[in-house]
């Protein structure tokens, strides 16, 4: 239970960092697959896959609220006054990923144009998706106390959007929510409903709707992709997480209070390195826990029959 947390805790992180997914962080710890498929389990005919879905996705998810609320009430600051360091670190984190990725999945590392125009594709969606958001409109476009119909089907389909994000590796859900414009007036509804000022409620259920039908859906679709193409889906993902360094690099643009997109005057050598190791000891946790896993099946195993001696 500890490690689902635990994995839960390092997604809500990433998510809270412009231009990094929970996604990349569940891809590199190397437990991508499993949360697809509890994801699409929940949503499935069979009770007791459900049930186990339910139960993973409960770990995952405390561990996930824990970090997400560390971020809100101890990181925001940090990230504020340290956000070229930050970003510096998942730079490196994001960086020394690939290497990593491809060791692991070069049996299906194959080089053809289509996997290619996969990756090219991956690197241009994020970055289009990073300009769109220099470009947009600030978060008070939207206001959850006084929404139309039109901001309402807005919100459904940012929530669908946003899933989506959280789910592929490459850009998080809250900097698409940041693209839409939707990202500040949510947390300051979420504030106002905690408070119990419930004229926020309407705008706040169209975004959790959307969640649970982009996660009902496209987590079927992409857990249905990485089956049936898996290469071009590896190459699209490595694509998105190329372009994710950009969004990085313009990470701090995306802030409440906008700061310059990193440079090399503002890059941190000491938070690349850091994110270095934080990889290689993430990758390490990985092992040790593979190993642990294994471990009980080997002490299961049937001791096989001993030769008769002549």
């Amino acid at each position: 239970m500890i490690l689902q947390m635990f994995h839960g805790f390092c997604m809500a992180l990433a998510d809270s960092v412009p231009g990094v997914s929970g996604g990349t962080v569940a891809f590199i710890l190397g437990f991508y697959e499993k949360f697809l498929g509890a994801l699409h389990h929940l949503f499935g005919a069979d009770r007791t896959r459900r049930r186990d879905a339910l139960l993973y996705l409960t770990k995952l998810g405390l561990g996930w609220c824990g970090g997400m609320a560390l971020s809100v009430m101890a990181l925001s600051r940090l990230f504020d006054a340290q956000i070229y360091l930050l970003s510096s670190l998942f730079l490196g984190l994001t960086a020394a990923s690939l290497p990593f990725i491809v060791r692991s999945e070069r049996m299906n590392m194959t080089v053809s144009w289509k996997n290619a125009l996969c990756a090219i594709l991956g690197v241009a969606l994020v970055c289009g998706l990073t300009l769109f958001r220099a470009s947009a409109v600030s978060g008070g476009a939207i206001d959850y106390w006084a929404l139309g119909l039109p901001q309402i089907f807005y919100l459904f389909a940012a929530g669908i959007l946003a899933i989506a994000a959280m789910v592929l590796p490459g850009i998080s859900g809250s900097t698409l929510l940041l693209i839409f414009g939707a990202y500040l007036p949510t947390i300051q509804a979420v504030h106002g409903f905690l408070k119990g000022d419930f004229a926020v409620l309407p705008g706040l259920a169209a975004l959790g709707l959307g969640v649970l039908f982009g996660a009902a859906s496209s987590v079927r679709l992409i857990r249905a992709a990485l089956r049936k193409y898996r290469p071009q889906m590896l190459y699209l993902i490595m694509g998105l997480m190329l372009g994710s360094l950009y969004a990085i690099v313009m990470g701090p643009a995306t802030l409440a209070v906008p700061h310059l997109p990193l440079t090399l005057a503002t890059f941190s050598p000491l938070g690349f390195a850091l994110g270095i190791m934080i990889l290689l000891g993430l990758e390490k946790l990985k092992v040790v826990t593979a190993q642990k896993e294994a471990a009980p099946a080997r002490r299961s195993a049937p001791i096989p029959p001993q030769g008769e001696h002549s």
